[in-house]
């Protein structure tokens, strides 16, 4: 029973993690049909830009809002200055979903190295703002600490306050359209191009929260989000591309699966194991469990 509790709090932590990131990635696929790549070297340098508020304030509560609104920056600037006028001059083209996915990579490559340059490749220590110490109950501990329920209640925020966003704003509902049928929404008077900046704005600060959330307690460097932005992908085709309850979903059956996997039979396959459950969902459902309806999901 410590066991199957233990696997489920760790899951559930890892999990939280894992669907903020697919979020982010589904933002920006749902307006613009890209996977962005670059979104774990956006994530690292808002994480670099929050561990310098640390440094400086020591308050860990003004370096979360701080990194966010470096992130939102940070993905408009791109969007704005590279994937919008490399899109519009590749848009009569067949390759041109394949040059913005080669674009974003040159990006995730830049912002390593613009990372190394100005912070170095040395690790540097994020302090966590709460303990990262397992919860004791009785003479047992269990490796959920407050460090995780911090995690998992932000996220939980975060997601619930995107839900409202696009179900009850005008904005969000201007973003629903955009990405829906994005000629009708210019004809309705819809400023596609200026919504699918707030798109990818809106992706940069998700992505921002989940390195903030992620490093404490760790050590950053240039490369220390790359491997989250692989379980983020992942969890964002389990659970369909184009879908934020998939993304949820897909980041706890992800969470989850790692983490059993661990427990019960090794933690040498954590890293298969990911790709053995994408396998499987995709050969059940192509396009992810919620992909592939007749329209997109909200």
């Amino acid at each position: 029973m410590e066991k199957l509790i233990s696997a489920s709090l760790i899951g559930l932590s890892q999990g939280a993690i894992f669907a903020l990131m697919a979020l982010a990635l589904v933002l920006v696929f749902r307006s613009t049909r890209v996977v962005n790549f670059a979104q774990a070297g956006q994530a690292m340098v808002s994480t670099y830009i929050g561990w310098e508020v640390v440094t400086r304030t020591e308050n860990y509560w003004i370096a979360l809002p701080a990194a966010a609104l470096a992130g939102a920056l940070l993905a408009a600037i791109i969007e704005t200055f590279l994937m919008r006028p490399l899109a519009k001059r590749a848009s009569h083209g067949a390759i041109a979903p394949v040059a913005s996915i080669i674009a974003s990579l040159g990006v995730l490559g830049v912002l390593h190295s613009g990372a190394a340059m100005i912070w170095t490749t040395e690790q540097k220590l994020f302090e966590s703002p709460v303990s990262v110490n397992g919860i004791e109950i009785g003479s047992t501990v269990y490796p959920f600490s407050q460090a995780d329920m911090l995690i998992i209640s932000t996220v939980v925020i975060v997601m619930l306050t995107f839900a409202f966003f696009f179900q009850r704003t005008s904005l969000g509902l201007s973003l629903r359209a955009a990405a829906f049928q994005p000629e009708i929404s210019r004809l309705a008077g819809v400023r596609v191009d200026r919504v699918r900046t707030i798109g990818w704005a809106l992706s940069g600060a998700a992505g921002a929260v989940v390195g903030v959330l992620v490093t404490p307690g760790n050590y950053l460097s240039p490369f220390s989000l790359d491997i989250l932005l692989v379980y983020g992908f992942v969890a964002a085709v389990i659970g369909g591309l184009e879908s934020p309850q998939g993304a949820a979903l897909g980041g706890l059956i992800l969470g989850m699966s790692l983490s059993f996997t661990s427990i019960y039979v090794s933690s040498g396959l954590t890293f298969i194991v990911p790709f053995i459950v994408l396998l499987l969902i995709l050969l059940v459902k192509p396009k992810g469990i919620f992909g592939g309806g007749s329209s997109r999901n909200a």
